[in-house]
């Protein structure tokens, strides 16, 4: 399904931008994006050649389909929406150019597995029945596309957008819900990273706007905060979360637990309850007690900090 939403996606951006030589396009003109995906698949490629000639088949349909999956659906198609959807983006015939062909060396890949369905896509994707995907050239590994800077730089922008999803979820942040995010870091490549990345960064971060920066000056103290590698980004708080309704949220949350807790310390203080119950129960409920016990903690602490 992932296969055929990918290639439905580029095949709707191809028709969009007919007007675009995209075939033409030179290794300059790639994006650090694009040099990222082009370089993972080709690393794939030297992997699971290596591993069908040893007959590894399980393993390497499993990278590949990591790769598909992974790599280039749930991250490179993200990254490039932006760029394809932009009016004035420069670069769309670089982002059609990697689009088409790190799909047609996955199909390739993934033949002997999905005969059926890959031919389908790989005729529907080059526009001829005539030409099938049984014939066509087995991809080779190239040290034309090892692009080492670029994937570091590509993976650096990855640990900051997976950190800044974890704290989001953390605190039931909606994804609707944009907010300002600061990088802050004193090593100016890691600043010129984001700097350059910022469109994709910010939309892949759930950021209404993004500034980089080689100290914390000017941001608040209460901005919550995710460490990567040579940085760290910084979201304010009260961009994240309606103060008063979390106020709100936390004093019911706190009466709830003091309700649980005292329930717990009732039982736990009768000697009817300690002597007879089974031991399996007793130990559950001393368990939910010191479950509550740390929850109270949390609240507390978390409304000391918003109450200031």
């Amino acid at each position: 399904n992932k296969v055929w939403n990918a290639s439905r996606f580029m095949l709707m951006n191809f028709d969009k931008n007919s007007d675009i030589d995209y075939e033409s396009v030179t290794p300059e003109e790639l994006t650090v994006a694009d040099k990222w995906i082009l370089s993972k698949m080709n690393d794939l490629i030297r992997d699971v050649t290596a591993l069908m000639e040893k007959y590894e088949l399980g393993i390497a349909v499993s990278k590949i389909y990591d790769f598909i999956w992974d790599e280039f659906c749930d991250w490179y198609i993200e990254m490039v929406k932006p760029r394809l959807y932009s009016d004035t983006d420069q670069t769309k015939a670089a982002a059609l150019y990697t689009l088409k062909t790190v799909l047609i060396d996955a199909l390739k890949l993934l033949h002997p597995y999905m005969p059926f369905i890959t031919e389908e896509i790989y005729q529907t994707v080059l526009g001829s029945e005539d030409i099938s995907i049984m014939v066509s050239d087995w991809p080779l590994y190239t040290k034309l596309r090892e692009f080492g800077k670029e994937e570091a730089a590509v993976e650096r922008i990855k640990e900051a957008v997976s950190g800044i999803r974890n704290l989001r979820g953390e605190m039931n942040v909606a994804p609707s819900r944009k907010a300002s995010v600061y990088v802050v870091s004193q090593d100016e490549a890691v600043r010129k990273n984001f700097e350059d990345n910022k469109v994709f960064f910010a939309t892949l971060g759930y950021a209404d706007s993004v500034t980089i920066l080689p100290d914390k000056t000017g941001i608040d103290d209460d901005a919550v905060s995710v460490v990567i590698d040579g940085g760290t980004i910084y979201i304010p708080f009260a961009e994240l979360v309606d103060v008063e309704k979390e106020l709100e949220r936390l004093h019911k949350e706190e009466a709830r637990l003091e309700a649980e807790l005292k329930r717990s310390e009732k039982m736990l203080s009768n000697p009817n309850f300690v002597n007879k119950a089974p031991k399996a129960k007793l130990d559950e409920e001393k368990a939910k007690q010191e479950k509550y016990l740390g929850m109270m903690e949390q609240v507390k602490e978390r409304l000391k900090s918003l109450e200031k």
